[in-house]
């Protein structure tokens, strides 16, 4: 996989809470230069990386109910309408993880739709990710998780938040497509830092990858 075809699958990210402007701003030059699909940042950030982005085809991603997925659906909805007026174009939500090793599936199904809800009139069409936090799940929790994700609209289950007890592995992508299909896109991250991590995401099923360590899995790469 060359470069620029690596690079059209990486939201290139910094999450974590001590990122500074700074930051946020290397990480958008470092995007328009190496053509990252994506920056991914926290929601007081979104502006920011608009006006840094501005006339990039870089998309904005930001996170709802992160990192822990425990707040309100109503929360989740209110920082979905609020992340999609400051300018993001993709969400990635964490869904609540307790509710879904309670088995408590409709929960998770309300805080879905509730989100959608908020997505209906927005002014362009928003791609919604579901975090399931696949470090702190069983096989089965992981499945149900996928299938619910798929069930209620969301366009990409994703493994992991950066910020649980594991990232993703290539076991989780392959498990995750098998559940899924064809039909629903899935986004690896959490510990993805090299280039032959980034392929084995990939060939295991990945359509995305979240890492912090775009540049030096992209520089690993073959032109």
């Amino acid at each position: 996989m060359t470069r620029k075809e690596l690079a059209g699958r990486i939201d290139h990210t910094a999450l974590g809470p001590e990122v500074s402007p700074e930051r946020v701003r290397q990480l958008c030059a470092e995007a328009k230069e190496w053509g990252f699909y994506g920056v991914c940042v926290n929601p007081s950030y979104i502006e920011l990386a608009r006006k840094e982005l501005e006339g990039a085809p870089v998309k904005i991603v930001t996170v709802i109910g992160f990192p822990h997925g425990a707040t309100l659906p109503q929360a989740k909805a209110c920082e979905a309408r609020a992340a999609v007026e400051a300018g993001a174009d993709e969400l990635d939500m964490v869904i609540n993880i307790a509710a879904l090793k309670a088995k408590d599936y409709q929960a998770i199904l309300k805080e879905l739709a509730a989100v959608r809800e908020a997505l209906v009139r927005a002014p362009r069409r928003i791609v919604l990710k579901a975090i399931l936090e696949t470090g702190l799940l069983s096989d089965e929790e992981k499945v149900a998780g996928a299938i619910l994700a798929q069930a209620g609209g969301a366009d990409f289950v994703k493994t992991s938040t950066g910020f649980g007890p594991r990232g993703a592995t290539v076991e989780d992508v392959r498990l995750l497509r098998a559940a899924v299909g064809p039909q629903m896109k899935i986004k690896a991250a959490g510990g993805i830092r090299d280039y032959q991590a980034a392929v084995a995401m990939i060939e295991a099923g990945a359509d995305r990858l979240g890492t912090s360590a775009g540049v030096a899995i992209i520089t690993g790469a073959p032109e």
